[in-house]
């Protein structure tokens, strides 16, 4: 993803004027920071806790024996869905900064919003463990508040003539 952002920025940048580039700069640095940040989440814990939850099905009538491809697959499947879920901040910058969502908003919507991460999480995650499914929903949870100061914070402040 953080090459793909630098492919679009490299064509886009000479286009733009000083103050949009101002304006998308902090877009994709904040972009790649929660993307890797995603990225490392899903490799350091919660692909070793899937993985363990999925061994411990084995017992003496049953053998835990992972091949390469499905294993590869659920790793990166993983790592892509936490990098893309960690974008919510960056997704809520840029909407908050036109103006289509505000910080009053996400707040009187935070128990759907709760909802919905769970849901999402429950089909992002391969396993069907408790455990798994609230790992990957908290920090999405973590997300979203960080999404509502982000959005309080460069939301653009009106007037009360504007009201």
């Amino acid at each position: 993803m953080p090459v793909v952002l630098l492919q679009f920025w490299r064509f886009v940048a000479p286009g733009l004027y000083g103050h949009e580039k101002k304006f998308a700069i902090p877009f994709v640095v904040l972009s790649s920071l929660f993307f890797a940040g995603g990225c490392l989440f899903a490799h350091y814990l919660l692909f070793p806790i899937a993985w363990r939850f999925l061994g411990g099905f084995s017992n003496e009538y049953l053998t835990f024996m992972p091949s390469l491809q499905p294993t590869f697959s659920l790793y990166v499947r993983l790592v892509l869905a936490c990098g893309v879920v960690f974008q919510l901040p960056t997704v809520v910058f840029f909407l908050a900064r036109i103006g289509v969502v505000t910080a009053r908003f996400m707040v009187r919507n935070t128990k759907y919003a709760i909802l919905i991460i769970f849901i999402l999480a429950a089909v992002l995650t391969p396993t069907g463990d408790p455990a798994t499914l609230t790992l990957m929903a908290a920090p999405m949870v973590l997300l979203y508040g960080l999404s509502i100061g982000i959005a309080w914070v460069v939301a653009p402040r009106r007037n009360k003539d504007d009201l």
